[in-house]
Parts: structure tokens; sequence; C-alpha cells
């Protein structure tokens, strides 16, 4: 790797960022330049690897204006051997501070994929040479218009009485089946989503609806039309088996409100709730792996 030259990139360079080409064109990502505008990412935040004047890897990390926590890397791409991008990485984690997260992004199903696999694995290989440990994966599901299950008429459904009844209600959930954006809401507001939704989403609980059995509230959920797009930012059950009615119900808030698709992020291991999101109607558009520093909390 003598001939390898690795760094940063400065003012003016944003296009060589862009000069090698997107592996994985099918995912939806910010285009670079756009990120650049925004202020999210940033050229002294950007390291790229050259060889030969060509760029074979690329790392971005993402920090939006005004966010209080670290910058997470966000883009990294590799077009030679793990060891190659463990070095990028190696170098940009000296300059900036120390290694953070990763949100490795994927496209849905990329396990079955031979041909996205073939992409990914040196970014991976190399995350883990860095001293990167991956800590679970979280998968983006979306609604597009799908006709919506017959209620059963079983439950009733309400906008919570106050904010208080929304925290009370969060506070009973050990595990909220969907979290939409979780990753943003600590990096960038230093918010748990899990356990303080509100905090992230504000205390308008319009948009909110609390699942009733028997005049008991038996689960919540917090819909957000007016985000970047419309999504199930919470769901959270006391019983799981109201998780069909308030998936659907949820889902029908944002249609009512004029969605036409809506996005929904679920731990890869809660078969259970990807089956329910399934049958509602959603289908995967990405997955999300997330590497994290040995000793971090992630």
């Amino acid at each position: 790797m003598t001939d390898l030259v690795i760094r940063p990139l400065v003012a003016g360079e944003e296009n060589l960022f862009d000069s090698m080409p997107d592996p994985l064109p099918q995912l939806r990502q910010v285009a670079y330049a756009d990120g650049i505008a925004g202020g999210g990412y940033r050229p002294e935040n950007t390291w790229v690897a050259l060889r030969a004047g060509r760029v074979v890897g690329r790392a971005a990390w993402l920090l939006p204006p005004g966010a209080v926590g670290a910058p997470w890397l966000d883009r990294f791409d590799l077009d030679a051997e793990p060891e190659v991008g463990a070095e990028l990485l190696r170098a940009a984690h000296e300059a900036l501070g120390g290694p953070g997260l990763y949100y490795a992004a994927l496209p849905a199903h990329w396990r079955r994929r031979p041909e996205v696999l073939a992409v990914v694995r040196a970014p991976m290989d190399a995350a883990r040479l860095a001293g990167l440990v991956e800590r679970g994966e979280r998968l983006r599901c979306s609604w597009t218009g799908t006709p919506l299950p017959a209620s059963s008429g079983r439950y009733d459904f309400r906008a919570p009485v106050d904010v208080a009844e929304v925290k009370a209600l969060v506070a009973r959930v050990a595990e909220p089946d969907v979290l939409t954006g979780v990753e943003n809401a600590r990096a960038v507001g230093g918010v748990d989503l899990a356990t303080d939704p509100l905090a992230w989403l504000g205390e308008n609980t319009e948009e909110w609806r609390v699942v009733v059995d028997a005049g008991k509230p038996v689960g919540l959920a917090g819909t957000a039309g007016d985000a970047c797009f419309p999504l199930i930012a919470y769901l959270g059950l006391l019983d799981e088996a109201a998780r069909p009615e308030l998936l659907d119900e949820a889902v029908r808030v944002l249609s009512a409100g004029g969605a036409r698709e809506v996005i929904a992020d679920v731990d890869a291991h809660r078969v259970a709730v990807l089956a329910e999101l399934e049958r509602t109607g959603f289908r995967q558009l990405r997955s999300r792996i997330v590497f994290a520093p040995p000793n971090s909390q992630e």
C-alpha cells in the first residue's frame, strides 16, 4: 500500500467524493452534494483513500447543524481490500477524536443478494478491522397505499387525554415495537426515542393514538405526518394482541392526512413485529447495521 494516499477533503474538492461510482445506486441516500449544501457533511469530516490518483475508498461522517452529539459515519464505500478501508478509518478516527458509530446502509434482503454481498463485504470487514463491533440491525419498511385489513371491532382508538397519559403509557412499555429515526433522535437531539418520544416529536399529541380494550389502554402509537416523510415514530404495546390493529390505525391516521407513503423502522430480531408490518402492507426498503466502538453503550 505504498502508493496509497489517505487524507480528508479540503473545501472545493467536493466533486472528488462523487468521482467514485456509487456501488449501491438502489439505496435511497442523501446525495453528497446535498449533504454539503445542508451542512451535515463537511469536507474536513470526509476522508478518501486514493491509489494512483483514483478514489478507492471514501468515508463521510454526518453531523446535522444544531446536533448535540458527535458525527457518525454515514457513507463508507470501498473499491479495494478491507485493509485499505481499515487504514482509512483509523486515520480518520485519530483526526476526529476517536472511533464513533457507523450506520452501514444496505439494500433490503441483502444477505440473499450475491451482487450486494460482493459490494458490502469489504467495507464491513474494514470496519471490524478498525475495531468497530456489530451491535444490531434495523430494517426500514414502507407502506405505499396497500388496502388495510378490516378492523375486528374489538378495540377502540382515541387521542391521548394529555401529555401526561402518553408519558405514563410509554413508561410501562418494556420494548417498543416501532422506533423510526431512533438514531437521529439520539445523535441530533440527545433523546432516547424509546423512553422519551415527546422530547423528539414535540408535545402536540393530535397524531397519537391510544388503543383501548374494554376501557383499558393497551398500547399507543405516535405518528408524524409533517416530518421529513410521514412515519410511525413510536409504537408500543401493553398487550401484543393489539399489535395488528394499532398498526392499521397508525397508517389510517397518516393516510387520512394525505400520506401516500408511511415509513416504519423495526429491529431485525423482532420477527413478529416485522410479520405484522408486512401483513399491513409494508415492504422492506433497506437495512442498517450498527457498528460501534467496543466500549460504546449503543
